[in-house]
């Protein structure tokens, strides 16, 4: 099965970005928005999670985690 990157709606804060590159990436998602927030403070962090908010599709509610 491939990979597929999704904003996830269960755990999401905001948009589920964070969440979504966590699963995909297969790793915390603390560690993830961690490095959204330093992104946000220092380059245009804030403009990359609200094109990834609206370019990432929306978890399918039939996909279960594995």
């Amino acid at each position: 099965m491939e990979k597929k990157l999704y904003r996830v709606a269960a755990g999401k804060k905001l948009c589920g970005v964070c969440t979504g590159f966590a699963r995909y990436f297969s790793i915390d998602v603390t560690l993830v928005r961690l490095i959204f927030v330093l992104l946000a403070l220092t380059t245009s962090g804030i403009l990359a999670y609200i094109v990834c908010a609206l370019v990432m599709p929306e978890e399918p509610s039939n996909i279960i985690d594995a």
